[in-house]
């Protein structure tokens, strides 16, 4: 490991990347301390609790939404839209599905639309959430229709800002510029859940033996939980290839495979999830908590209540069975394979192709969704278990571990990829 650090820093041009991602992660953070004019910090840290829709908010958003940063909506709207595309794109909207077909120009236009449906979304959320926060906390000095426009304003072109500094360090840094934004926004916030933790568990049980040995598990878990996170974004199930060659014989040089990721769906399962469950009760708490259905959702529908988990799972599974088959396309797989004369051993081309290949993702989707489930319901779980010892807000698991694992396994493979391609290309040269 620290060869290859090493050997990274002594690539000028890849040295050159870090630095400037590295750069551009710092704006980012400088960014998020940056509160929106007009809001008033005091109200505002007095008010603001723990909110699970808020919370995955920002977690899409670096954490920026407790300060009401110029950073506030992070790149959450580019997420929604996107996904809102995506879907429209699935023969829904014959314009989308016709340029989700047409190669690399039609992928540029559709970003072009993701990136104005986003603005929208940006400044329809940023009205949506001062509004809110005005009538639940008063935290606004000003009140005019003027004032909710500007602030509403340099929330939308915090968010837009942010997906140019993506772009930026997609293309001039290393990684994926959006995922290292999100990445950034949570390692910042760890060093403080683990002083929280150590604080909870070990400082106001005055050391005790007891809360040292919670704090050793805290830390236990969360390696445990990393561990197994790399572990189930590395596995595929590997289908075996074969080539037809052109004379009609086929040999072992011909084979090769197509990995199938066991966890395809990644932590959008989760998001959508949280969103549907939490969405309406925070809506309804903002506008009357009297309201019958509040009461009822907030009694049994809550992650806090074993009613509201069950929902949980069953909507995760859902929408990774559903996000998987959105992602990984079984008929075109099986079209491509007639395209590139190839085929599956003991499978007939086609129809039966699609269908062998339609129940492997299924089968490896059960271990996906049940991973993605567990580590979910991580957070809610331990409190139970340990009867509070180990509390909601500093639980081990949750959408975080993921996404973090996930996006520093990518920036590293690119890392990889880069250094090595350097290394031949100095080979040719001498």
């Amino acid at each position: 490991m620290i060869r290859f650090i090493t050997d990274l820093f002594k690539n000028k041009e890849i040295r050159n990347r870090i630095i400037f991602t590295l750069t551009m992660l710092a704006v980012f953070r400088l960014g998020t301390v940056m509160t929106v004019p007009n809001v008033d910090r005091v109200k505002l840290q007095a008010g603001l609790g723990s909110n699970s829709i808020l919370d995955m908010m920002s977690l899409l958003g670096g954490g920026a939404l407790q300060t009401f940063s110029i950073f506030s909506m992070g790149v959450g709207p580019y997420i929604n839209a996107s996904i809102i595309v995506q879907l429209l794109s699935m023969d829904i909207i014959p314009y989308l599905a016709e340029l989700a077909k047409s190669g690399q120009k039609g992928k540029m236009q559709m970003d072009r639309i993701t990136r104005y449906l986003a603005i929208v979304l940006a400044f329809v959320q940023s009205i949506t959430l001062l509004i809110a926060y005005q009538n639940q906390y008063g935290i606004l000095m000003d009140t005019s229709a003027q004032s909710y426009l500007f602030m509403a304003t340099v929330m939308s072109a915090g968010t837009m800002f942010l997906l140019w500094l993506g772009d930026q360090i997609t293309t001039k840094g290393v990684g994926n510029g959006m995922s290292l934004i999100i990445f950034a926004g949570i390692v910042a916030h760890m060093p403080t859940n683990y002083a929280n933790a150590f604080t909870s568990m070990v400082t106001d049980n005055n050391y005790s033996a007891s809360g040292i040995a919670y704090f050793a598990l805290f830390v236990l878990l969360n390696l445990t939980i990393i561990v197994l996170v790399v572990f189930m974004n590395q596995a595929v199930r590997k289908i075996t290839i074969q080539y037809s060659s052109s004379s009609g014989a086929t040999r072992g040089k011909n084979m090769n495979h197509l990995p199938l990721k066991i966890n395809s769906a990644n932590v959008i399962p989760v998001i959508f999830a949280s969103a549907i469950l939490q969405a309406p009760l925070v809506i309804m708490s903002w506008i009357n908590q009297d309201f019958w259905l509040y009461k009822f959702m907030n009694q049994y529908l809550a992650l806090s209540t074993p009613g509201g988990l069950i929902a949980y799972i069953v909507l995760i599974i859902f929408f990774t069975f559903f996000y998987t088959h959105l992602t990984v396309d079984p008929e075109k797989i099986a079209e491509n394979f007639g395209k590139n004369n190839s085929y599956i051993p003991g499978v007939r081309p086609g129809k039966d192709t699609k269908r062998y290949i339609t129940t492997v993702l299924n089968r490896i989707t059960v271990f996906g969704a049940i991973f993605i489930a567990f580590i979910a319901l991580l957070p809610y779980l331990l409190p139970i278990i340990t009867n509070g010892a180990i509390p909601h807000a500093t639980a081990p698991g949750g959408t975080g571990i993921i996404i973090v694992v996930g996006v520093a396994l990518e920036t590293v493979k690119e890392l990889q990829g880069r250094l090595a391609q350097r290394t031949y290309s100095g080979f040719f040269k001498h």
